[in-house]
């Protein structure tokens, strides 16, 4: 499926210009946002225990890296454009990579970007006071994304590699606190905390928002056929990503502990200004470095999903399951111009409007039924491809244990994000539902005039 010719069209005008460093970048910067700077406190307040904490950071790194095999394999099994997307497509019914689309257009991914770009506005504005409102910023900031993004592919990919690299510097810059702190002897006396009452409910809540900062590693995939070799570059990247990220983010965790204890992490929404408060004697210095930080990390977050995402959208509609204007890839700039235009504008829709509460039971509630169809997306092609297996090139150590591990870990996310939160939770899926009448009536229209769309053989 997805191989007439129409595919074939879109493929011959792209020009792929994303290496394996590029790609490595992309992996991370899809994963590094806001989270892992606020994060760690809301974790801590739910659990109260500086082992527990660490536990669930370290269980969802594990989940992380054993997702990075399932997409490693699947980028050098199947490395098609629209990633992701094409998994659902290609392993089960272009019904479910409609699906997948639609989850990532109203909820996943547009939702994201769309808060996210809120939280680098107000940021933004604490490190550069200027007397606009944060909505402006924030559109401001995505029509310029939009706007780089479809003038050149490399334009696209080299802005979100420097910011992805900002942001591991701004991280690195918190572990060096810690290390400050242990040279000079000013490590918190109450790191163990203590133990919650109900330490089990504790921990299903806290995934959530651990899961929710690990999570974005597979938007990467998108751009799969924008890379010079997918089967070989992806692959590799999905691992020296995530494994980067879960090291990353540990050392963070550790810090953010030994600078405040289980207790002052619970009781702060600002822990990496906290830090470096702790270290430095100079009055409001932590409240700058955590501004200049956010506002890096999620710009950086904000371009990989300007970036990346568009790629689903034309790959749809490159299948005929979307509008055919969407599939033009301009044969100026070779990026998706009109996709990007789409979720440029529907993001800052959305970003002025301006709500970021409980954007994380709703995101990770339907994110993660995906990641569970992936890691089933491989047992299908593995099933199907017996005899490739040999010359892949790639494949999941441990599988089909690990495979299944992440299968059913994703599916276990989900459960415990209804049950931490089931309101917002179901309001998501209720949104993914709505991608099931809305398929059927797009395939009508289709048939009905097929002009609206591209013509494409499965």
């Amino acid at each position: 499926m997805g191989s007439g010719p129409a595919s074939a069209i879109v493929k011959d005008r792209s020009i792929p210009k994303i290496g394996i460093f590029d790609a490595t970048m992309l992996v991370m910067g899809g994963i590094v946002g806001a989270g892992i700077f606020s994060n760690p406190a809301v974790v801590a307040n739910m659990v109260h225990s500086g082992v527990l904490m660490m536990i669930v950071w370290t269980i969802g790194g594990v989940i992380a890296l054993a997702g990075a095999f399932v997409y490693a394999e699947l980028a050098a099994r199947h490395p098609a454009r629209g990633g992701h997307y094409a998994y659902m497509r290609d392993a089960f019914h272009p019904a479910i990579a409609f699906m997948f689309g639609w989850a990532i257009l109203l909820v996943v991914q547009t939702g994201g970007i769309a808060a996210v770009s809120v939280i680098f506005a107000r940021y933004f504005l604490a490190v550069v006071p200027l007397p606009i409102s944060e909505t402006t910023v924030a559109v401001l900031a995505l029509a310029l994304l939009t706007g780089i993004n479809c003038a050149n592919l490399r334009a696209g990919n080299k802005t979100q590699s420097l910011f992805m690299i900002l942001k591991v510097v701004a991280i690195v810059a918190i572990i060096g606190c810690g290390v400050a702190i242990m040279a000079h002897g000013t490590a918190s006396e109450s790191m163990s905390g203590t133990m919650p009452v109900h330490p089990f409910s504790a921990l299903a809540a806290a995934f959530t928002p651990v899961m929710f900062a690990y999570g974005g590693w597979q938007t990467a995939s998108f751009a799969a056929a924008d890379m010079r070799d997918p089967a070989r570059d992806l692959s590799r990247a999905m691992l020296y990503g995530v494994l980067g990220v879960v090291a990353l983010y540990l050392a963070v965790n550790a810090v953010f502990l030994l600078a405040l204890g289980a207790d002052g992490l619970a009781s702060t929404v600002t822990p990496a200004a906290a830090v470096v408060d702790h270290v430095s004697s100079r009055m409001h210095i932590g409240a700058e470095v955590m501004a200049g930080c956010i506002a890096l990390s999620t710009f950086g977050f904000l371009s990989q999903g300007m970036f990346a995402t568009p790629r689903v959208y034309q790959a749809m509609a490159a299948d005929g399951l979307f509008f055919k204007a969407i599939a033009r890839i301009s044969p100026r700039s070779h990026t998706p111009t009109v996709a990007i235009a789409l979720q440029g504008t529907l993001c800052a829709i959305v970003a002025a409007s301006g709500s970021y509460e409980s954007i994380m039971s709703y995101v990770t509630s339907v994110d993660f039924i995906f990641y569970g169809l992936a890691a089933l997306a491989l047992f299908v092609f593995r099933a199907r491809d017996r005899e490739r297996t040999s010359v892949v090139g790639y494949t999941v150590p441990g599988h089909p244990w690990t495979t299944a591990f992440f299968m059913i870990a994703s599916w276990i996310v989900v459960g415990t994000t209804i049950y931490s939160d089931p309101r917002h939770s179901l309001i998501g899926i209720a949104a993914l539902s709505l991608g099931v009448p809305t398929y059927f009536i797009w395939m009508r229209l289709r048939k009905a005039d097929p002009s609206i769309a591209v013509e494409a053989l499965d």
